[in-house]
């Protein structure tokens, strides 16, 4: 307690204040309160941490995905691990991925990457038959047509972390041929029995048939996320406007890319839409909503930035091998009218073959059909057989879905990307060498060339290693056709524009083969960081309370002392000026004893 007061000895009027001697005290506690002050504003103010800039965010992707291909490290306590199979019509796959713990950020995924063994091989093991073949007439026999697979997994992940590892049974388009009671049993045998054999973390929605449009989305979240395009921070990509609700909200963030898949039998398309749009009539909303899936990736349902809106369809039918068949059903029935109209025989013998413009030049076959063949022989006019194959785009029959008249999503072609798998990865580069950025007019030209040129001289340019090492006979003889098939349901049936520039055909997606499967546990998983942010925010509370205390933060440890030492001197001060004040309190006594004692002195004398 600090007084300022005028001494009685002093004259009456007004006192000096400070005294002299005091302000080194008010300066003192000026001094100290500003320290305070200015403590209180670092301590509340939030430390930035630095952003690492777009090529240093580019080189750790590339890192991280070079990382992707060396062996997982099992002794690592804080990997998790999680396992798909995937029972497919011909045989069953399963496939063991990991992730290291989530990074925090409540609007990032997972990174899940498919495991490696010691060796750096993927961690993946195929069967056959498929399940629908090995279990349809006896459900139980479900369980021991799994097992390798089941066991394969357990012996590559640790024994500690398989009470922790969920496990998915996911059916694809085996199943979905097979009648629901027959479905039903044989997940009802794997649900009962899995748990009773492996630790796993398997529940009865873990095993499930899926439908095509689940399969089409998994397949483009896979893709989309290899492509670390869910990674909304790094801005150097392109990016779309996103439209969200009814309220007339919108986003901006990258730019997703779209997925073309054609196999044997079946074609697919997958691709987001950015924008909900006007539907025509009721008939077309109606359709629109079987075929679009709205989903949130993100572990927040309230935040929307992961949300999504997907256009997925599946046509039965438009395969490359399929489309082959169709097609020579075709040729075969208009050419049996056609001799029947005329009275001609074409195609009835190997001297009188019907010119197939879709094979190459000289090349002879036949087609069998019922009873009935045709002699067919290449005359290898692509432009040709690219007409002939344009009334198939109408699909094999009505109650299938029609390249021509089905609903699809509008696609904003200048600001888009596509990548083409499978037979659009084939047509391109197994025989023409023109995989990877598409070009119509190159495409156009090549097969043309192919298409041309006779069969002798083809099978000499295959011998001589000319073609890519996974060319065949097969492909050789078809790529004709299946090259004009390619271009007319890509420029015909889906109506992308000739000088379309952003298609890309591959196989691999940085050097690996990305699968549905990928994408699925990212979408079954996509609420696990929830526990790891419960955990962070704890962990964030209790380091925000140590900032407050002197042990962690050095400048409030040092300001202590400051006010300990201010406190110190103060009370040295007070001290001091107590015992000047004692000291004139005595020389005043002394003095007033010297006037009453001299007086008396006086008094006493002669």
């Amino acid at each position: 307690r600090i007084g300022v007061s005028c001494p009685s000895w002093r004259s009456a009027g007004p006192c000096p204040c400070p005294a002299p001697r005091q302000r080194p005290v008010a300066l003192g506690l000026a001094v100290t309160v500003v320290l305070l002050l200015l403590l209180l504003l670092a301590t509340a103010t939030p430390r930035r941490q630095a952003v690492p800039g777009r090529a240093a965010r580019r080189d750790e992707r590339y890192l991280v995905r070079a990382e992707e291909l060396t062996a997982t490290d099992t002794e690592d306590s804080a990997l998790s691990y999680g396992v798909v199979v995937d029972c497919g019509s011909s045989g069953s796959r399963v496939f063991v991925y990991f992730w290291p713990p989530h990074n925090g950020n409540p609007h990032d995924l997972l990174d899940i990457r498919q495991m490696r063994d010691r060796n750096s091989r993927p961690v993946v093991k195929k069967i056959k038959p498929g399940i629908s073949v090995a279990a349809a007439a006896a459900p139980e026999q479900a369980m021991p047509y799994l097992r390798p697979l089941l066991q394969f997994a357990a012996a590559h992940i640790p024994a500690r972390k398989h009470k922790e590892t969920p496990l998915y049974i996911l059916c694809t388009a085996g199943m979905r041929l097979l009648p629901e009671r027959q479905q039903a049993a044989i997940l009802e045998d794997l649900v009962r029995n899995v748990p009773q054999e492996f630790n796993f973390l398997f529940s009865k929605s873990h095993a499930e048939v899926i439908s095509g449009k689940q399969e089409g989305v998994y397949a483009w979240i896979g893709i989309n996320f290899v492509l670390g395009l869910f990674d909304h921070e790094d801005e150097e990509d392109a990016v779309v406007t996103v439209a969200l609700g009814d309220k007339g909200e919108s986003l901006v963030r990258k730019r997703t890319v779209g997925i073309l898949d054609m196999g044997g039998a079946s074609l697919q398309i997958a691709y987001e839409v950015p924008d909900s749009g006007d539907f025509s009539s009721p008939q077309q909303e109606e359709a629109a909503k079987s075929l679009l899936a709205e989903f949130n990736l993100g572990c927040d349902v309230q935040h929307t930035g992961h949300v999504y809106r997907v256009y997925v369809n599946t046509f039965l039918g438009f395969g490359g091998n399929f489309a082959r068949q169709r097609y020579e059903d075709l040729v075969l029935n208009q050419t049996y009218v056609h001799n029947r109209l005329h009275g001609r025989q074409m195609g009835l013998s190997p001297e009188m073959p019907f010119l197939d413009p879709c094979l190459p030049m000289g090349l002879e076959d036949t087609v069998v059909r019922g009873g009935q063949t045709l002699f067919v022989r290449g005359r290898g006019d692509w432009p040709a057989c690219a007409e002939l194959l344009q009334p198939l785009l109408a699909g094999p029959n009505s109650s299938q879905a029609s390249l021509v008249g089905s609903y699809k999503a509008p696609i904003d072609f200048g600001n888009s990307e596509f990548y083409g798998f499978s037979e659009f990865f084939y047509c391109t580069e197994d025989v023409l060498r023109l995989g990877g950025h598409y070009s119509a007019p190159t495409f156009t030209s090549a097969a043309k060339e192919y298409c041309s040129q006779r069969w002798e001289v083809l099978t000499q340019r295959f011998r001589g290693g000319l073609y890519s090492a996974h060319a065949d006979q097969h492909r050789l003889k078809y790529q004709c056709f299946k090259s004009a098939w390619m271009y007319q349901v890509l420029h015909q049936g889906f109506s992308f524009p000739l000088d379309y520039p952003g298609l890309r055909t591959a196989q691999l997606v940085y050097d690996r083969e990305v699968q549905w499967t990928l994408g699925a546990i990212l979408y079954k998983t996509r609420f696990l960081p929830l526990r790891d942010l419960r955990q962070e925010s704890i962990r964030q509370a209790h380091t925000s309370w140590l900032r407050l205390s002197f042990v962690y933060n050095h400048y409030l440890f040092f300001a202590c002392i400051l006010v300990v030492a201010l406190a110190i001197v103060l009370y040295l001060l007070r001290l001091r000026r107590i015992h000047h004040r004692q000291l004139r309190l005595a020389q005043l006594n002394l003095l007033w004893l010297d006037k009453v004692v001299v007086p008396l002195g006086q008094g006493n004398g002669p």
